[in-house]
């Protein structure tokens, strides 16, 4: 069998969002460094910075389906990248001008997150008509590949610059991070065909048709549900980690992205082990089995105290980033597989919506359990929430699966509800 290491619209694709996965990593660490030790953000301020990141998704996920299935994607994917860049690099400049607010913070955030929507949405479209479907296991296990080595080494990296250069200054990595993306996107040579556009637009009935296909679907309304769920308390987590690592634990930032580094370690070997694991027990067993396996070992997380017993987040984080990337690279494909082309945007815009719209509730969540209860009991709820996540798919109809069904088997959506 022929593999995309010879396709060489793939490996700029792939090359492009490996770079700006690496300067996303670094954001990710640098923006809340910034904010807790540069502003002296509180609990509750960092759960609005954490929910403003993913906000967009849940404030404009659904009509950017049926606009990038109006549209072709790659030249959608290069502004959104551009657009990023700029806004990004507002940061570094009002620092460098003493004029940085955490309200600035709180609004780039917001914008990028927007930018985001439509990139990510119209990159998990174009992935099937770039490479075929018959090659979404593996253009999606590469692309996980690059974005566990992201979150592997990018923490660290970020926690270094920071210390090295001040976290304003540091935040320039992702915006030139962004534009490297767009400079290897514009590079991909093979031509997109121009999508159908109905004669009559009606953007809530576009927007209905893809969520009915998605909520109609009973294997995709389990993934969504454990995605969704997963991710709530995951923004419950997000929301209080660093203050966890810096206040509690004692950290300082080269510490904290160490720590996330080598907690990130579990995702590459995720990445890399993901198409073996799809093979050995099977793409369907893949979404339910491994996070069912692996969720308890999250409980390890806030048991950790100064000294030693810090590598008990590594450990819990290694097991579930391990796992969240196999899940990833199987409940992702699954997804494109069994959708129709003209449906991709809009499946991938209303699961986003759903599973990245719990994001800022979570973290607005954790922001609030952070200052009532405090931080490590937050953290409690945050892993308890990621056992109860699996129960979507280990009681779904996916438990009878063991590869992606046939097309007649997909239970195909109607206007009035789920076929029998």
């Amino acid at each position: 069998m022929t593999t995309l290491r010879t396709h060489h619209d793939f490996r700029r694709l792939w090359a492009g969002d490996t770079i700006a996965q690496f300067g996303t990593a670094v954001g990710h660490i640098v923006l809340p460094l910034l904010a807790v030790a540069v502003l002296n953000a509180t609990p509750f301020e960092m759960g609005v910075l954490t929910a403003a990141e993913t906000a967009a998704f849940l404030l404009i996920g659904l009509p950017a389906g049926a606009w990038v299935d109006r549209v072709r994607r790659k030249p959608l994917m290069v502004r959104m990248d551009l657009a990023r860049a700029a806004l990004l690099l507002t940061v570094p400049t009002a620092w460098w001008l003493g004029m940085l607010t955490l309200t600035q913070l709180v609004v780039v955030a917001l914008l990028v997150g927007a930018c985001t929507v439509f990139f990510d949405v119209g990159y998990q479209s174009y992935l099937p008509s770039l490479v075929g479907r018959g090659h979404l296991i593996e253009g999606n296990a590469k692309l996980q590949a690059s974005h566990s080595v992201a979150q592997f080494s990018g923490p660290a990296l970020g926690g270094v610059l920071s210390q090295a250069l001040g976290a304003a200054t540091a935040l320039l990595t992702t915006g030139l991070g962004y534009l490297a993306s767009a400079a290897f996107l514009s590079r991909i040579k093979a031509a997109e065909p121009e999508p159908a556009r109905p004669v009559e637009r009606d953007l809530r009935a576009e927007v209905a048709e893809g969520l009915r296909f998605v909520l109609h679907n009973s294997y995709l309304r389990a993934i969504v549900g454990c995605t969704a769920t997963w991710n709530l308390f995951f923004g419950v987590e997000g929301a209080v980690f660093v203050l966890f690592l810096a206040r509690t634990i004692g950290l300082n930032a080269t510490g904290i992205g160490l720590v996330m580094a080598l907690a990130g370690v579990g995702g590459v070997l995720g990445a890399v082990a993901s198409s073996r694991v799809n093979r050995a027990i099977g793409q369907a067993r893949a979404i339910w089995l491994v996070p069912l396996a692996s969720a308890p070992f999250g409980l390890l997380i806030p048991l950790a105290q100064p000294g030693w017993s810090v590598s008990l987040v590594v450990v819990g984080f290694l097991v579930v980033s391990f796992s969240g990337v196999v899940y990833n690279v199987a409940q992702v494909s699954f997804r494109q597989a069994i959708c129709p082309d003209h449906l991709l945007g809009r499946m991938n815009a209303s699961v986003r919506f759903i599973v990245w719209g719990t994001l800022p509730l979570g973290a607005l969540i954790g922001g609030t359990l952070g200052t009532w209860i405090g931080v490590r009991a937050t953290l409690w709820v945050a892993v308890t929430g990621w056992l109860l996540a699996s129960l979507w798919v280990v009681l779904s109809p996916l438990r009878s699966l063991r590869d992606i069904p046939e097309p007649e088997e997909v239970p195909t959506p109607t206007p009035h509800g789920p076929t029998a």
